[in-house]
């Protein structure tokens, strides 16, 4: 599968990978997810400019609800691998900030079409003293269910996000492999020119 095809499916399906950057510490990681998923959606739902497209106010929603709990640095460093070690912190300063836009740029577009859609849990269990776990929820709307799986980690106090599965994709490993021939063959640097490249357009 290759980016572009992933970014499409994600847009698609991505409508209840909303969180928020309220995460408190006595909340669970579960019951973080479902309200804070919730509240986003129900958002989206009672704002008629985000409904129509407005791209400002959706990215401005994307930014304060999602973004700030999600771990950009481990996830950019697991989805390009082996070659982080490599890269100099300018490059990896770029590829987070790349990588970052070009998840800003599909949740965006999935919550431009959220419409009837809910966020139903299933079974959550975990050792208390658990520092990563996988939250599983399915998205209800039009159609079958989608699966929409994230692993989170506990950080401090708080937990963020470092990966989501989307219909049995983990998002880090597929953007792996591309991200490895994308730098097999033109280095890091021609990786941060096709993330850049494709967030342009």
């Amino acid at each position: 599968m290759t980016i572009a095809q992933l970014t499409r499916r994600l847009a698609a399906f991505a409508a209840a990978a909303t969180l928020g950057a309220a995460a408190l510490a006595a909340t669970a990681p579960d019951v973080l997810i479902q309200q804070l998923s919730t509240e986003v959606i129900d958002t989206v739902k009672g704002d008629k400019a985000i409904q129509g497209g407005d791209l400002t106010k959706i990215n401005a929603l994307v930014d304060t609800k999602v973004m700030p709990l999600v771990d950009f640095e481990r996830m950019t460093a697991s989805a390009v691998g082996r070659h982080w070690r490599t890269a100099t912190p300018a490059q990896r300063e770029r590829l987070q900030a790349e990588f970052k836009a070009l998840l800003v740029r599909t949740y965006s577009g999935a919550l431009a079409q959220v419409k009837d859609q809910t966020v139903a849990m299933r079974p959550f269990r975990t050792a208390p003293d658990a520092t990563e776990v996988v939250v599983r929820t399915e998205i209800k709307g039009r159609g079958d269910p989608i699966q929409l799986d994230y692993r989170l980690a506990k950080s401090g106090d708080s937990w963020k996000v470092y990966d989501f599965n989307v219909l049995g994709v983990w998002l880090v490993d597929q953007y792996r492999s591309s991200f490895n021939q994308e730098v097999n063959a033109n280095g890091i640097d021609g990786l941060i020119a096709k993330l850049a490249e494709r967030n342009k357009k």
